[in-house]
């Protein structure tokens, strides 16, 4: 019995059905399949059994899930604490960010973590939080980038910048870049908006931000594209709120303001499952995404 045998088996069995359980691991459901059917072989027993589409653990998958958690945990221990810091580890790195922050904030402080960790395997998935977030607690990413708020049951967050999120307008003539006005906010009352859809966090964000202005956004277009909402915005379908470093440096059909009163910002943080033995790959990539993030400050990235 081999100990990759015993991590797809618990895959299966913490995500409750073999395709969960080969996402998890980056794999097929065919070869999860035959991993499960070498091990049930190799311990002579039935580890699952068919109820319509459901897959069931037998008693016996149950025993060998308490033993071999422990079994796997001891491993993974053994693993950390011969690895070098984190520089060296055989296992892939997966990491998450959303669109925005990794085309606007990340190109520098990524190629950095490259030269750093040239050993490690490196992953990088795009995704909103709330995919990130699901993400990490099944185990597929070691480590994301999200925007808070989030639920942090499971989850060590470690905070890293503020954004601030501005007000778009569209315009007739071309703009440049740089210059942020101040409105009131009944000069946008009763335009129609383009936010992000409502699911999010962002949108969940910029709704009681603009109910607290007063506002109750006529919302004609929703979209999950920071980009997709700002070309939108120039091709004058409406309004819309989006994060500042999106913006900058810029010739554009568009006006940038600020509601007069008081700002919106989002907190950008570092996201990792809480585990009894961390990987420490994953603590040193954090710690140097967290300095490389901090020694930019606000400058764009070129």
């Amino acid at each position: 019995m081999e100990i990759r045998q015993l991590e797809v088996f618990l895959a299966v069995m913490e995500s409750g059905s073999v395709t969960r359980g080969a996402d998890r691991l980056g794999l097929t459901p065919g070869a999860v399949s035959i991993q499960l059917q070498k091990l049930a072989i190799e311990l002579r027993t039935e580890l699952f059994i068919r109820s319509g589409k459901r897959l069931l653990p037998t008693p016996n998958a149950d025993r060998l899930a308490e033993q071999g958690r422990a079994i796997v945990t001891s491993m993974r221990k053994m693993e950390e604490e011969f690895a070098e810091d984190g520089v060296v580890d055989p296992h892939p790195f997966s990491f998450a960010t959303g669109a925005t922050t990794l085309i606007h904030r990340l190109g520098r402080p990524l190629r950095q973590l490259r030269k750093k960790f040239p050993k490690t395997q490196i992953l990088v998935t795009v995704a909103n939080t709330e995919e990130i977030v699901d993400g990490l607690h099944a185990r597929r990413f070691d480590l994301g980038l999200i925007s808070l708020p989030v639920v942090e049951d499971g989850l060590k967050l470690i905070p890293l910048f503020d954004e601030e999120m501005l007000l778009l307008r569209p315009s007739p003539v071309r703009v440049r870049g740089g210059h942020v006005g101040t409105i009131k906010p009944e000069e946008v009352a009763g335009s129609p908006f383009l936010l992000y859809p409502k699911k999010s966090n962002m949108r969940g964000l910029i709704d009681t931000y603009l109910r607290e202005m007063g506002l109750q956004p006529n919302v004609l277009m929703e979209a999950d594209d920071t980009e997709a909402l700002k070309r939108l915005v120039e091709a004058g379908f409406g309004c819309s709120v989006l994060p500042e470093f999106a913006l900058r440096g810029q010739s554009r059909f568009y006006h940038t303001s600020r509601l007069a009163g008081r700002r919106l910002v989002r907190h950008q943080a570092l996201a990792m499952p809480v585990a009894r033995y961390p990987r420490k790959v994953a603590q040193s990539i954090a710690k140097f995404l967290q300095a490389s993030l901090a020694a930019s400050g606000d400058k764009a990235e070129e």
